[in-house]
């Protein structure tokens, strides 16, 4: 009799959690009685998650074009734990005020400086890039991402070093 109520009581739960879950899954396009969906839930953000922000964080200007006298500087031989600077200059050579909404190194080491007042036409301005190597050794190139109210709106500068760890 005890093996009966044991089989009658398994029987039982598993149908019981059967039961569970398909009402709580069967209908779930369906909306209930308040003033939410069940899509509201998945949309909800993780707090620990890491906080992405959109690539293109341009105010809705119109378009203009940034000309560089060069896109691509290369140190040549440096030292470890050095601050290397150089300026990228460039012109607004567009009709439009040119508005640079952010600048950003592909790494921690390689840090821009850039106007945040807009640029007339016809006006210059000027990026900085500090290269900070580090222990790094070797033959290191790194990104500079300007973004601005130009098509694209994305423009990569470069920066190229070699490397060299003292002598001891």
């Amino acid at each position: 009799m005890k093996q009966n109520a044991t089989l009658i009581f398994s029987v039982l739960a598993f149908l019981g959690v059967g039961y569970l879950l398909y009402n709580n899954f069967a209908n779930t396009d369906q909306k209930d009685d308040h003033a939410h969906d069940h899509a509201d839930h998945a949309e909800q953000a993780d707090p620990f998650a890491p906080k992405i922000e959109k690539e293109d964080n341009t105010p809705d200007l119109p378009a203009t074009v940034m000309t560089f006298n060069e896109m691509e500087h290369d140190y040549g031989d440096i030292n470890q734990d050095t601050e290397n600077e150089h300026v990228f200059a460039f012109t607004n050579t567009g009709k439009e005020p040119l508005v640079i909404s952010n600048a950003v190194g592909s790494c921690g080491c390689t840090v821009p400086e850039w106007p945040k007042e807009p640029i007339a036409p016809g006006e210059s301005g000027d990026i900085k890039v500090v290269f900070k190597p580090g222990k790094k050794e070797g033959a290191q190139t790194k990104n500079v991402t300007i973004t601005a109210n130009t098509d694209p709106k994305i423009t990569k500068l470069v920066i190229k070093a070699n490397v060299l760890k003292p002598e001891e």
